[in-house]
């Protein structure tokens, strides 16, 4: 019950379900959504803390670098709440506004890059 408890209260802050609904897309870097969200480091680190405590996200270690992804989906339980939880961020406006920010985000990285 206390797992379940805490999944639900990880789901409880905005800025948790934008992060969820971001990762729906793939891995990300702390700074990609520190960028998207237009946070400081700190805060999206503690608000993805609080996602990987509650089991929702898993992160790596590249250099100095962490990624971060939805974790793979353990039991039934967490399986339908990814289910139920992705489609609908997706079709919020913030959920859409901020799929759009990343992939213009994605397209300046790549273009900086390529400079």
């Amino acid at each position: 019950m206390k797992k379940t408890a805490q999944i639900f209260k990880a789901l409880s802050d905005e800025t948790r379900l934008r992060i969820l609904s971001l990762l729906a897309r793939g891995e990300l870097c702390v700074c990609d959504l520190m960028a998207i969200l237009d946070l400081p480091q700190s805060t999206v680190s503690r608000h993805l803390a609080y996602l990987r405590n509650a089991g929702l996200v898993e992160d790596r270690r590249q250099g100095v670098w962490m990624f971060y992804r939805l974790a793979r989906e353990e039991g039934e339980f967490r399986q339908e709440v990814q289910s139920l939880l992705q489609p609908h961020l997706a079709a919020l406006p913030q959920g859409q506004a901020d799929r759009i920010a990343l992939e213009a985000y994605f397209v300046r990285k790549e273009d900086s890059a390529c400079g």
